[in-house]
């Protein structure tokens, strides 16, 4: 088997084959980022015929060229641009850097690390990270046409707006004004438009939630028989956990979400700190879930809740615990090729997630 590590760039790709046994660098090809030098490359590929390719940020630059190489049907690894650069400091050279360098590296990670990760051809989990992608832009674009428009109804109306300010409330307001002088009027205008743009931003975020809703559905995710899992949260899920085989177990899964508890141990002393790191959408899904199955009674968080709080953990504590526990205790399965997610029980969770 011949890894070959693949160095991309926004113009240019370069490839190195590299024989894991000995980790020697046997031949290098630079392309341009076009088909046909794609095509060249394969060709050049072809005189190893068991090959597999390390690709250093597959999702990123080498996202292209990942997809062109999987629809071929040939074997592709990601691997993190750290895990290059760990290998090339490790290694002898002086600190040398070049393309070749890096595509070796590359495939050294390949054949001697455990960062690199299988790529998968896409699927529904990617169309729905793409929609929630764009669901965070759109409610980000409608919260600052809000903002402005609070602003300008503070300057037109006694007393300013509601905070919950929606479109029609903002119209109705809007009516009893009669604005005086140049700049009341600006201000007239201008609001208008705002609301205007909110209407159009809030049928983007119904038609998105809708696209969702229906990829969920042809999923066959069952994921919102979930108390407190809707299809929006359903679909950040799915989207932005991906492919579940590539979390060998629960813990790493929690850690990736930012939902694992970080240890600090000294000596005879042990204790934990709240993460901050990990994917914190991810993380901001999972806790929207704890939050809602707390309210929720009769549900599976709202008893757990309760048993941490009687035994004598404070509510912050107790749902920190809840957070951890959705996240540890989620049990993944493969069902006809799509992703299910099953909660299970959270007694085996305990006091280490506070």
């Amino acid at each position: 088997m011949m890894l070959i590590g693949i160095d991309p760039h926004k113009s240019t790709h370069t490839a190195t084959a590299v024989d894991p046994e000995t980790n020697r660098d046997h031949a290098s090809i630079r392309i341009d980022v076009t088909l046909q030098e794609y095509e060249r490359m394969l060709d050049w590929a072809r005189q190893w015929p068991r090959r597999r390719w390390a690709v250093e940020n597959a999702r990123g630059l080498g996202h292209h060229l990942t997809s062109w190489l999987l629809a071929r049907g040939e074997q592709v690894v990601d691997v993190p641009p750290r895990a290059t650069a760990r290998v090339r400091q490790l290694s002898r050279g002086a600190g040398r850097k070049n393309d070749r360098i890096d595509a070796a590296a590359a495939a050294c990670v390949a054949a001697l690390q455990g960062d690199a990760r299988p790529v998968q051809p896409e699927n529904s989990t990617d169309a729905l990270a793409l929609l929630d992608e764009r669901r965070s832009n759109l409610a980000q674009a409608r919260v600052r046409a809000v903002n402005q428009l609070h602003a300008l109804l503070r300057a037109l109306l006694p007393g300013g707006a509601p905070r919950d300010l929606s479109a029609a409330k903002a119209e109705h307001l809007l009516e009893s004004v009669v604005p005086v002088g140049p700049a009341e009027i600006t201000r007239h205008v201008l609001a208008a438009d705002l609301i205007a743009e909110i209407r159009a931003w809030d049928v983007k975020l119904k038609d998105n939630a809708k696209a969702m809703a229906a990829l969920v559905t042809q999923s066959d995710s069952r994921l919102t028989d979930t108390p407190g899992i809707g299809a929006v949260t359903a679909a950040r899920l799915l989207g932005r956990t991906g492919n579940p085989t590539r979390f060998p177990t629960a813990g790493a899964f929690a850690q990736y979400a930012g939902t694992a508890p970080i240890e600090i141990a000294s000596a005879d002393r042990a204790r934990h700190r709240l993460s901050r790191r990990g994917d914190r959408q991810l993380n901001a899904a999972l806790h929207t879930v704890a939050i809602t199955q707390i309210r929720m009674p009769g549900t599976r968080g709202h008893a757990y809740h309760q048993a941490k709080l009687a035994e004598g953990k404070t509510p912050r504590e107790a749902q920190r615990c809840l957070s951890g526990c959705c996240c540890t205790d989620l049990g993944v399965c493969r069902s006809n090729g799509s992703l299910d997610w099953v909660v299970a029980g959270c007694s085996a969770h305990t006091s280490r997630a506070s």
